[in-house]
């Protein structure tokens, strides 16, 4: 008979690509999945993965092995959860997939809450600003806007309904280079931006009475946006330039005078972002008390 915990510990280091990687997914350490593998290839008699220095690859065996393992162990799981029905309250794990943006903007006004009508659920919220699998990334659901969606999610309506795209700088930049007053002033400007991980860049899009204008100003600064983008901020407030960002994570900024608003007629407001998660399978209970926790409104 096979560990479960080994399996486990093999499915975590397969889908996150890496030992350490697979501790930050799972809980655990390094050397306990590395062991755990290597204990599991052991007994299968058949390596599992190609390890170099630089990267640890699941081999063509690991790869049949993890076709058919991850369902199973899901399946475990969804076993497992039948017990929740005999609990007065939900218990167990939820993991999450968001955008920096939704950790900052979103989340904060919800999970207090559902932690505390919830005791017996542990939250654990990865962001990534990558459109992932959210199965594949171990995770039971994610948040994301609507043009990033799959098309064979359920998705629920999670946040405010409504946001702006947003520019702004300081009152000292805007002194020493003039305030615009349509967007295409902003190509005599310095203007901070930001790029995904995919590396794309995608131009700033302004609108008012029905006229879209859409402009791909320079600067001295780009950022990876996510993890950089607080930087991009107190750029901007040092007056190194103007930054395109939502509204919610500059609105403190504009409340405390560190930053003017520029060409707010202009600012393009977006529907806000979903929860979404599989259709194709059982959900567990601690997302379904999490997905009713949102539908009631309770922030």
């Amino acid at each position: 008979m096979m560990d479960l915990g080994d399996l486990n510990a093999f499915v975590a280091v397969a889908r996150a690509g890496g030992f350490r990687d697979g501790a930050r997914a799972s809980g655990g350490s390094a050397s306990g999945l590395s062991e755990a593998v290597r204990r599991l290839e052991a007994q299968l008699g058949v390596r599992l993965f190609n390890r170099t220095t630089r990267s640890v690859v699941p081999t063509e065996a690991g790869l049949s092995l993890l076709g058919r393992l991850g369902p199973a162990l899901s399946e475990v799981e969804a076993a497992l959860d039948v017990l929740n029905g005999f609990r007065d309250r939900p218990a167990g794990s939820l993991r999450l997939n968001v955008p920096v943006s939704a950790a900052r903007l979103i989340l904060p006004d919800i999970v207090p809450g559902f932690l505390a009508a919830y005791p017996g659920i542990r939250l654990e919220v990865i962001a990534d600003e990558n459109f992932v699998d959210v199965l594949a990334a171990g995770c039971d659901a994610g948040i994301r806007y609507d043009e990033r969606l799959e098309q064979d999610m359920i998705a629920v309506p999670i946040g405010p309904r409504v946001q702006h795209f947003a520019t702004a700088a300081s009152p000292a930049y805007l002194d020493r280079h003039g305030r615009p007053e349509h967007p295409s002033d902003l190509l005599g400007h310095a203007c901070l931006r930001g790029r995904f991980a995919s590396g794309s860049m995608l131009p700033w899009e302004f609108e008012r009475d029905g006229e879209v204008v859409r402009v791909d100003p320079t600067g001295p600064l780009i950022v990876r946006i996510g993890g950089a983008t607080d930087l991009a901020v107190h750029a901007a407030i040092a007056g190194t330039g103007i930054i395109g960002l939502f509204e919610g994570w500059l609105r403190p900024y504009f409340e405390n005078g560190a930053l003017e608003p520029v060409l707010e007629p202009w600012w393009q407001s977006f529907p806000g972002p979903f929860l979404y998660y599989p259709g194709r399978r059982l959900v567990p209970a601690p997302l379904r008390a999490f997905i009713d926790f949102i539908k009631a409104g309770r922030p």
